[in-house]
């Protein structure tokens, strides 16, 4: 009851920066209807509540099952068997991601078909299994994780440099929606429960960079299937914006939709657990006992979460991108940089990571540094986006090529726990309140903008905020590696 406790106390202090920064546009530059500020303020209570228990029963649920996964994962002591299996758990746990499937449906409906949203996800499910087969790979064998990120985004740029614009939004976009409030907790513990069996010396090390890895596959594969089916200058099918109307109807409508979601997000994870206890794991009646109550958890937080951001916080978004582009666009980076300040602070997963870091670190690394760094990443990264929605000479590739260098540099110049943390970050912070606000805002602005391409432009913030982490993370590790020298100098000046 005290740690379920002490996550909600820290959840609603996360979410209130988010609501207070809604409620002063309302009253100072957006006039949001009144039904719809209603449900925007019910929808942050849903929030709160939905993410606390979420990530209280992930504490105990989904950690504890990717732990223990890690671990029989890491005693085949077969590496053919390493790869099969991550491959599969990769692919079983990213199908069912939330946010993933929110994404998918928006490419869906935006391409008109062209890309179905059902192939979308499989073609993004298939590129996270490979990479999670590698990230597992690369712990047991002791690869250099900087060279394999390199690797890996070098093969990026080659295919980016072949696809399609649209594609280039797309696939970063999916990078970001893959490493949601259920693959990310997994994949973490699944590394980390790999690299604590492992032990040695970078124990630390290889406890992070699984996410990051996993992050790339979505990349990889949607480009080549961009390149593929020689998928060009697409059509936008954007439907026009609805509202909802009443207060309490959307909820009500929300419910059993996001209730069976949920339900198709834990039972894969449930249905391997039970198979992977009965043949392996063989735990105690109270151990199982704990990790289903955990799920539980999970599942009932997850619910309540997704009713609240896509009945409540989703509409607010694309209404405010829209107003504010039409009546005020100059405002528009600011209002994206204030955003970006602080929607990180709500998002589920950024949370578990933050955890783990000072867990693994002992203290070393605080959470709140990883958290103050992170919001000032992501604030340039959605007023970034803005000003390439009001500039049309600004590219996409404009940001993210460059952004990638210059991450593959600095992973050769920090601390290589920092290299893990700052791709992990880079996946976790494009959660579903990124994936569903952030996105809806960036399409209103573009929609309301004569000179933007909803397709191209609408959905690049993703990509953005996936990317910046990278280099803020890393950054940060320069810091950290200066500072750790000075310490050094004192020190032996004091001998």
């Amino acid at each position: 009851m005290n740690i379920l406790l002490q996550k909600l106390k820290e959840v609603s202090l996360s979410v209130l920066p988010v609501t207070a920064l809604v409620v002063v546009l309302r009253f100072t530059v957006i006039p949001i209807e009144t039904n719809m500020f209603i449900r925007f303020l019910i929808g942050a209570v849903c929030v709160t509540l939905g993410l606390g228990i979420f990530l209280f029963g992930a504490h105990i649920g989904i950690v504890e099952i990717g732990g223990l996964m890690g671990e029989t994962i890491f005693k085949t002591n077969k590496m053919y068997l390493v790869g099969i299996l991550g491959f599969i758990l990769g692919f079983l746990i990213n199908a069912a991601e939330p946010d993933l499937q929110i994404l998918a449906r928006q490419v869906g409906m935006a391409t008109g078909g062209v890309v179905p949203g059902f192939l979308f996800l499989i073609v993004v499910s298939i590129g996270v299994g490979f990479l999670v087969a590698i990230g597992l790979i690369r712990i047991i064998k002791g690869f250099p994780l900087n060279k394999i990120f390199s690797f890996s985004y070098f093969i990026i740029l080659i295919l980016g440099l072949w696809a399609s614009e649209e594609f280039l939004a797309f696939s970063v976009d999916a990078s970001g929606a893959t490493t949601g409030s259920m693959t990310t907790p997994f994949i973490l513990a699944l590394g980390y429960g790999v690299s604590r069996l492992k032990g040695g010396k970078t124990t630390e090390e290889d406890s992070f960079g699984m996410v990051g890895l996993a992050s790339a596959g979505p990349i990889i594969a949607i480009l080549a299937m961009g390149i593929i089916k020689k998928l060009k200058h697409m059509e936008v099918y954007m439907e026009a914006f609805t509202p909802n109307v009443g207060i309490l109807g959307p909820y009500m409508e929300a419910i059993p939709q996001f209730l069976k979601e949920s339900i198709y997000t834990i039972l894969p994870l449930l249905t391997l657990f039970l198979i992977f206890d009965k043949y392996r794991f063989k735990l105690s009646k109270k151990h199982k006992s704990s990790i289903l109550k955990g799920l539980l958890f999970s599942f009932i937080g997850l619910a309540l979460f997704l009713v609240g951001v896509n009945a409540g916080f989703m509409e607010v978004g694309r209404v405010l991108g829209e107003s504010i582009a039409s009546y005020h666009p100059r405002a528009l980076p600011i209002i994206g940089f204030l955003l970006g300040m602080v929607i990180v602070l709500a998002e589920p997963a950024v949370y578990v990571l933050t955890e783990q870091v000072e867990e693994v670190t002992a203290g070393h690394i605080k959470r709140k540094v990883i958290l103050v760094t992170l919001s000032i990443g992501i604030a340039f990264a959605v007023c970034a986006s803005m000003l390439r929605i009001m500039i049309p000479a600004l590219k996409l590739w404009h940001f993210l090529l460059p952004g990638f260098a210059f991450a593959a540099f600095l992973s050769y110049r920090v601390p290589p726990i920092f290299v893990g943390i700052a791709y992990d970050s880079g996946g976790v912070a494009s959660g579903p309140m990124t994936a569903t606000f952030i996105l809806a805002f960036a399409q209103g602005a573009a929609n309301a903008i004569p000179s933007a391409n909803v397709l191209i432009d609408g959905f690049g913030v993703i990509a953005m905020v996936a990317m910046t982490p990278l280099v803020a993370i890393q950054l940060l590790g320069i810091l950290f590696k200066i500072k750790a020298g000075k310490k050094e100098v004192l020190k032996h000046e004091t001998n």
